[in-house]
């Protein structure tokens, strides 16, 4: 059963990219009072401040997409602050949300909950069962940490706190930094940038060989509006209190190689593309099985090519903005 257009929706982490994605979606389908707040009115950092937020509005719903968030150098250059802020941010929104009777809550994780090997493509139970990835380590025991917290909530006092972990994201609002970004924005300023100045190649971090997943924003948040909106039979049918996560992708994966390629395309850089095997390739292969959220009734309609045009269209239509991030 769809939830009331009229509950008061609060997305936490609105600025970001999913964030954002979301509550364009929420409009769009009619929401009438989505709540938002930026770091400058509300830090989620701070326990009494979230609490105080919670007291002073009557939230219906939680979206929590709020998150500290990177790549491979960031993640290896700040792991206390990736593992620190995110389990803060979880415990402190979680926590005020069920103190002050909100019974629907969406967490969104990351597909990197899951072992460097787990066998592919990743089904939800490979959850706990091997090592995770060094390089984002404590970002991902913190996404771990959130869905055990939701189903911590849902065991103890009855909440419907539901967990989604999607695959690689990109889209328009993304984080273009030189260093902190994830691959896609990324290759897209590092193209973008050698065919403004005219360079003959532009080198890529890693064999090329690894094989990645890579989800629209939009279409991330098209899944999270459907999951949040499952009446809660139809969604206990495809979990199980300590299993309770759904994953979000698309079903397929290409390789770093074959991305590259298409991001030259798209942008429009003709030079050469020369890989650097001595840096880290990261997991060998990240494929989710999206079996569960496709027996839901939910399956991605934006397909990469087309989603990487949508992409740098946004990106160059902000170009001095992302610049100084």
């Amino acid at each position: 059963m769809a939830s009331s257009r009229q509950e008061t929706i609060f997305v936490a982490g609105h600025r970001g990219m999913v964030g954002s994605a979301i509550v364009r979606r929420l409009r769009a389908l009619g929401y009438q009072n989505v709540l938002t707040a930026g770091r400058d009115q509300l830090d989620l950092l701070d326990q009494q401040a979230v609490c105080g937020f919670f007291a002073a509005h009557a939230v219906d719903q939680v979206y929590l997409a709020a998150a500290r968030v990177g790549g491979i150098h960031a993640n290896n250059t700040y792991p206390a602050d990736f593992i620190y802020d995110n389990l803060m941010i979880q415990a402190n929104v979680v926590q005020a949300a069920h103190d002050h009777g909100v019974q629907k809550l969406l967490f969104l994780g990351s597909s990197c909950i899951y072992p460097r090997l787990a066998t592919q493509p990743m089904r939800e139970d490979a959850l706990l069962t091997g090592v995770l990835e060094s390089t984002n380590e404590p970002y991902a025991i913190a996404k771990i940490a959130g869905i055990k917290l939701c189903e911590s909530y849902n065991r103890q006092h009855g909440r419907d706190y539901r967990s989604v972990m999607p695959t690689n994201l990109y889209g328009p609002g993304d984080n273009f930094h030189a260093q902190n970004s994830h691959v896609i924005p990324a290759l897209m300023r590092r193209f973008h940038q050698a065919k403004a100045q005219g360079d003959a190649q532009v080198a890529v971090w890693g064999s090329g060989n690894p094989r990645r997943e890579f989800l629209h924003v939009d279409d991330m948040a098209a899944a999270s509006v459907h999951v949040m909106e499952l009446a809660p039979d139809v969604w206990a049918g495809q979990v199980s209190p300590m299993l309770s996560h759904i994953n979000v992708g698309c079903g397929q994966d290409v390789t770093i190689r074959e991305l590259a390629a298409l991001i030259a395309d798209v942008v429009g850089y003709r030079g050469a593309i020369a890989f650097d095997p001595s840096q880290p390739d990261g997991t060998p292969r990240k494929l989710l099985d999206v079996s569960r959220l496709q027996a839901l009734g939910w399956q991605a309609e934006i397909p990469l090519k087309q989603g990487l045009a949508d992409t740098y269209a946004w990106y160059v239509a902000h170009v001095d903005e992302v610049r100084a991030v």
